[in-house]
This record gives C-alpha cells, sequence and structure tokens, in this order.
C-alpha cells in the first residue's frame, strides 16, 4: 500500500497533466470532452472526476491557472529585466494569454452564467501586474510619470481582438511599438 505522500504526489501530479491537457484542448476546441481530456492527460476518467466533478470546474481551474501565471510573470521579469524590456516581455505575456482565452473564451461562457460576476479579481490581478510593471519603469525613467494601469491596459485591449490563426507574436511587437512611443518619457 502506497504511503500518504506517494498519494498526494500522484496526486498533484494528475492534477496538473489534467490542467495542462484541459489547457491545450480547450484551445483547440471549446467543444473537447472531458474523456477526450482524460485520455490525453493519461489519467482514468475516474481520476479526472475526481478531480473536476465538472466540466465547470476543470474550465474555471484552467482560466484561473493562466491568470495566476500572467500576473505572476510581472514580478518574475521584474526580477530578471530592468524595467523597460520588462513590461514589452509582460505585454508579450498579455498577448499570450489574450490568445489563450480567446481559444477558452467559449468554452468560459458555456461555463459560468454570468461571466462577468463570476470575475471581477481577474480584471483586478491583471491591472494589479501591469501597475507594478509600470510603477518600476517610472522609476527606471523608461516611461513617462502618472500613467494608470486602468488607462494602458485599454491601449492594449487590442490585443484581445487578434486572430490566434495568423501571426499576432509580430502584430503584438507592432502594437507594442505603437503603444510605447505614446507611453515613453520624455527625453
Amino acid at each position: 500500500m502506497p504511503d500518504d505522500a506517494h498519494r498526494r504526489s500522484d496526486a498533484v501530479h494528475n492534477r496538473d497533466a489534467i490542467l495542462a491537457a484541459a489547457r491545450d484542448a480547450l484551445t483547440e476546441s471549446a467543444d473537447v470532452s472531458l474523456n477526450a481530456i482524460a485520455k490525453r492527460a493519461n489519467v482514468a476518467n475516474a481520476t479526472l472526476y475526481r478531480h473536476f466533478p465538472g466540466r465547470e470546474q476543470l474550465v474555471l481551474a484552467v482560466y484561473r491557472q493562466e491568470v495566476r501565471h500572467l500576473v505572476d510573470a510581472a514580478d518574475e521579469l521584474l526580477k530578471e529585466q530592468d524595467a523597460a524590456d520588462a513590461l514589452e516581455a509582460w505585454v508579450t505575456r498579455l498577448a499570450q494569454y489574450a490568445m489563450t482565452k480567446q481559444g477558452l473564451a467559449s468554452a468560459l461562457q458555456a461555463a459560468t452564467r454570468p461571466a462577468t460576476e463570476s470575475f471581477p479579481d481577474v480584471y483586478d490581478s491583471i491591472v494589479g501586474a501591469l501597475g507594478r510593471i509600470l510603477a518600476a519603469a517610472e522609476n527606471a525613467g523608461s516611461v513617462r510619470p502618472g500613467l494608470h494601469p486602468d488607462d494602458v491596459i485599454l491601449l492594449l485591449a487590442g490585443l484581445f481582438q487578434m486572430d490566434p490563426a495568423t501571426d499576432w507574436r509580430d502584430q503584438t511587437a507592432r502594437l507594442y511599438r505603437l503603444v510605447l512611443t505614446d507611453l515613453q518619457a520624455d527625453p
């Protein structure tokens, strides 16, 4: 009989595998079955349902994980790079998030009614991450003082309109350069 630590380790591994498989599968198709996700994660259906009793719980867990990665990236990037480079790298990650969210949008809408009431903390956490990077960039003299993260996120809202089937990475870089021109600090 396996010990408790081994069982917990297996459970964490299975949950992570399910979330990764669900993220990839739901990005490809909102209609993917839970059975197909379990198969993709190499777990039994019962294992998937033990972790996520229904589709809604799984879709919400994937969505929250994606948001958490985006928000955590702000502080990680600020530790690794100067503020201006961290801002650009984070905007690229925001675009990646937009592409993932767009892929999950149908599944998320089907899983939540109404979505706007379910996720006020998502917007606040994303804007908070952007605010930390903008503050660091302002302190470094990379962006003009007084930028409000709510305003900048609206400028970046075009990222959520991009088509994941196109070369969205190049388009992200072009949009960033357009926005950055207006955000840069005066020499």
